[in-house]
């Protein structure tokens, strides 16, 4: 991990240097205000987070957060990047110094509007350090260089344009998956300029061929793997089938049958804020997944342990911080932290 680390900070220091960075809310205190409350489902919750923990807004008054990312420094500090969909833009959080601009345009470069959503939405590193975007309005997945410009990755799917890709993750031999739903899209599943006719989740090898892995899923949006990579999870932000589901990895990288992990549908039928969207999985195959009303904790059974519930629509989550054990959310306008007795996957 030290490695990997060190690697991260020559990359990303070079990124920060071909990009503004234009103060928000300068900040030089720890006496952050909290909000939500920890909901236990079973005692086990406590062995992950402590009863007493609390959710710390670090920043707020953005239109719609997203796509959360911990990029690693010395000294095991480190800066958060996350997504502000509306506004086209990516900002930084650093402890001390609050959150400033990173990106804009993030994800739609056109020249007429595009809608409620263009911008950037899922962020992820890849082995390198670089920074990896879903694109809603360009309807891509891309990469910033070294020298900070960007390369795609990929946006098509067999010649026909991909909706609006919504997240990501790394497999560690450097394969790509990702959901591609149709939030992005001006009129979303109806509009005139969607091209494929269904909702995919898909694999990028390293090579760079795209393979279709499913597309039973009405909106897949969330995706993480479990740590033996064995095991691939997608969230379905659908409010009529609000769940999340667990798929078997073949050798080949595709994957089985998929089954249901959990079913939080009747939760948002009866008006909890939010649907199933972004997750993060501990060292020990522990799932903190976004949801109708918070964080829900699953074990890697797939049991409810507990959930995080901010009191609002809560969009994705991430470990960083020191030795990856504080779990960051965007959730609506807020950009929040909350201290975890556990550490994320890859660290």
């Amino acid at each position: 991990m030290k490695k990997l680390v060190s690697a991260l900070c020559v990359v990303l220091s070079v990124v920060y240097s071909g990009l503004t960075a234009t103060p928000l809310n300068a900040q030089d205190t720890l006496n952050f205000p909290t909000l939500g409350e920890l909901v236990v489902s079973d005692p086990k919750f406590h062995s992950l987070i402590a009863e007493d923990a609390k959710i710390e807004v670090l920043t707020g008054g953005y239109e719609w957060t997203e796509g959360p990312v911990w990029v690693p420094k010395e000294n095991g500090k480190g800066v958060l990047l996350f997504s502000d969909i509306p506004n086209n833009s990516i900002f930084q959080w650093e402890e001390g110094r609050g959150a400033s601009l990173f990106m804009k345009p993030s994800g739609y470069t056109g020249v007429v509007d595009y809608g409620a959503e263009p911008g950037s939405n899922g962020l992820m590193l890849d082995a390198s350090g670089r920074l990896t975007m879903c694109e809603h309005g360009d309807r891509r997945i891309s990469v910033v260089t070294e020298n900070g410009g960007k390369r795609t990755l990929v946006d098509n799917y067999q010649g026909k344009r991909l909706n609006s890709p919504n997240d990501l993750v790394y497999h560690s031999n450097g394969d790509l998956y990702f959901t591609d739903p149709p939030y992005g899209l001006p009129k979303r599943y109806e509009d005139s300029r969607r091209e494929l006719d269904f909702c995919g989740v898909y694999r990028l090898s390293k090579d760079g061929e795209l393979t279709l892995l499913t597309k039973e899923m009405t909106r897949p949006n969330g995706i993480a793997f479990s740590p033996d990579e064995k095991t691939l999870y997608v969230a379905q932000s659908d409010p009529e089938a609000a769940l999340w589901k667990s798929f078997p990895v073949n050798s080949d990288g595709t994957i089985g049958k998929g089954k249901v992990l959990y079913d939080a549908t009747a939760h948002a039928k009866d008006g909890w804020p939010g649907l199933p969207d972004g997750m993060a999985v501990d060292k020990d195959g522990n799932i903190f997944a976004t949801g109708p009303g918070g964080v829900y904790v699953f074990s890697k059974s797939g049991d409810l342990l507990g959930r995080i519930s901010t009191g609002e629509r809560t969009a994705n989550c991430t470990f960083g911080g020191l030795n990856g054990s504080v779990l960051f959310l965007t959730a609506d306008m807020y950009v929040c932290r909350i201290q975890t007795k556990t550490a994320g996957m890859n660290y």
